[in-house]
């Protein structure tokens, strides 16, 4: 058994057999074989690597008369691995003896040893364990067949593994088998991290190099709730995982059922809580759970997965749909926020090559410089309008000139809407995104130019901390608790009271319970959050006080080290809730 921590994204426990992407995109059988048929799926291994030995002969023949003996030669070490006595007798060894399926023994020997390459500590070697992944590939396409699975189209449980998963395959992850993913790569604030929480499906992120340890179809326990991925568990690690998997499940029910309406503090103060919101089709969870509103909606999904460029009815169709689900209940659009880890392939032709993108074009910068997209997009926002309570919101802004910038270009669609005689809502709320420290430190001057603020956490930490959010090698540095982050949230809820503007925080701070009675004693009243904490949150707000929350911001403005900070506000969460739900 072994025991991997990486960062956790998306909450809950899943158990099932790996499913390696990216490496082999194959459905590999771990089930255990009768005596019988021992004999003849050696056979079927024995014809499947000799089908291989004869394509790599071919490649050999081919690279030789098209690119020389040289590279001729790289086919021939392939042939000869491929062709090995001692490859085979351990393959049969494990069939024979354990009873393994062809296809799991096969991954089982091959990768033990491209890790033995991989660990000589010579470079030249270590790359070529590559060799052997083609050669993985290769037999098990020969042994699988027809039976090849892609991740979109999966018939039984898994558990995904991935170097990295791009948000468009987060997307197309279909929760009905993909019971939860792992990642070596990307930091709790990815889009591929908000997509696990939108799907909810439990989700595992920065772990770093573990895929050349697993095999497909190897036993995997994913807890999203501490972030731990367990490998090969033993019989009594997946007994308590079991147990732990059904209390979860149990809690979840438990907080859905409670169908709070529009709740207050225990000194009778209204707290609006709103949905962060990827899709459409999650207005109706966001509904479900009992959200006032939507705080964030996101529209980067439109670009997701798609070559071609949407269209003003391709926007438009998907905020009425939302918009259907809240009639009367505000919904916050945000216009495009692409940022480096957020890129959709559509839209990679309008970048240039940026030695660091997160300080580069992106987010309301985008918009600005291309804006026949930006038009686009405010012109269905405004058709929209007409349907619902809609709000519209830049994102990261650096700027007060970026705001106003951004404001002609909706006062010139609106001047087009009109001349067009097309039906439009004209005078919709116009906010902006805080998320970057310039816009923090000007938030008194912001506050006469705008109509709310919405706090955006995840990118107002990154830049604060200089902290890349999805790199893991930083993930120490990136915190929440530290006192410059709240520092800033502070000075942007005090800007907003003193001009009496709405202001929410929409960013997974607010998102994470041990963050609620600080916020709400610095005087927020407005959050944003992700569908799935909605009845947890509004829970917790109807067992605290406005009194208790500004005596306990006190203790934090008195901390001076994030660490301190976070230990205090975690010990005192449990003051405010159960135990059992403190973990969730």
């Amino acid at each position: 058994m072994q025991v991997r921590n990486g960062i956790a994204v998306s909450p809950g426990v899943a158990m099932g057999p790996a499913f390696v992407l990216g490496v082999e995109d194959f459905r590999i059988p771990h089930d255990t074989l009768s005596v019988t048929a021992v004999e003849s799926e050696i056979a079927r291994l024995r014809c499947a690597l000799e089908n291989v030995a004869k394509e790599i002969s071919a490649n050999e023949a081919l690279a030789e008369q098209h690119l020389g003996k040289e590279y001729a030669a790289i086919f021939a070490a392939h042939l000869q691995f491929a062709r090995d006595p001692k490859l085979l007798e351990r393959i049969e060894s494990l069939i024979r003896e354990q009873h393994q399926t062809p296809e799991y023994a096969a991954t089982q020997v091959l990768r033990k040893f491209a890790r033995e390459l991989q660990h000589l500590g010579d470079k030249y070697l270590a790359e070529r364990a590559a060799d052997i992944f083609d050669l993985e590939r290769s037999l098990l396409r020969h042994l699988l067949g027809e039976q090849r699975e892609e991740l979109s189209h999966l018939t039984a449980p898994v558990v995904v593994l991935a170097h990295n998963l791009t948000p468009s395959e987060t997307a197309g992850l279909n929760s009905k088998y993909v019971k939860a993913f792992v990642t070596e790569t990307g930091g709790s604030t990815s889009h591929t991290a908000i997509l696990a929480g939108a799907l909810e499906i439990p989700a595992i992120v920065g772990v770093g190099e573990f895929i050349s340890d697993i095999s497909g179809g190897e036993m995997i326990i994913v807890d999203g709730n501490e972030g731990r991925l367990i490998i090969a568990p033993d019989a009594e690690t997946q007994a308590r995982y079991l147990t732990e998997q059904e209390r979860f499940r149990t809690q979840s029910l438990a907080l859905q059922k409670l169908k709070l309406g529009r709740v207050q503090t225990k000194d009778k103060v209204d707290i609006e809580v709103c949905g962060n919101i990827e899709f459409p089709e999650e207005a109706k969870t966001c509904k479900k759970r009992g959200a006032d509103g939507v705080g964030l909606y996101r529209t980067e999904f439109l670009y997701l997965g798609s070559m071609r460029e949407r269209t003003e009815e391709d926007h438009y169709n998907a905020y009425s749909k939302v918009l259907k689900k809240f009639p009367e209940l505000p919904v916050t659009i945000r216009t495009l926020d692409v940022g480096a880890d957020k890129i959709p392939d559509s839209m990679r032709a309008i970048y240039r090559d940026h030695s660091n993108p997160e300080l580069g074009l992106r987010s309301i910068r985008v918009s600005l410089e291309h804006t026949d997209l930006f038009k686009t997009q405010l012109r269905a926002i405004l058709r929209a309008a007409v349907h619902g309570n809609v709000r519209v919101m830049f994102p990261l802004v650096s700027s007060i000139g970026e705001f106003r910038q951004a404001k002609m270009v909706l006062r010139d669609v609106c001047e087009d809407l009109e001349e067009q005689k097309i039906e439009h809502k004209p005078d919709i709320p116009v906010g902006m995104m805080v998320e970057v420290p310039s816009a923090a430190i000007m938030a008194d001057e912001f506050a006469r130019e705008v109509d709310f603020f919405s706090i955006g956490t995840n990118d107002l930490i990154q830049y604060t901390l200089a902290a890349d959010r999805s790199d893991p090698s930083v993930a120490k540095y990136y915190n929440a608790s530290d006192p410059s982050v709240l520092f800033l949230v502070r000075r942007v809820l005090f800007a907003a009271r003193d001009a009496n503007l709405p202001v929410s925080v929409c960013g997974q701070m607010s998102s994470d319970p041990k963050f609620i009675p600080l916020l709400l004693g610095m005087g927020l009243r407005q959050l944003s959050v992700t569908p799935q904490k909605i009845p947890l949150i509004k829970q917790l707000i109807c067992n605290i006080s406005i009194e208790d929350c500004q005596k306990h911001a006190k203790k934090v403005y008195q901390l001076d080290l994030a660490r301190d900070i976070e230990n205090f506000l975690r010990g005192e969460l449990k003051r405010f809730l159960p135990e059992s739900e403190v973990s969730r």
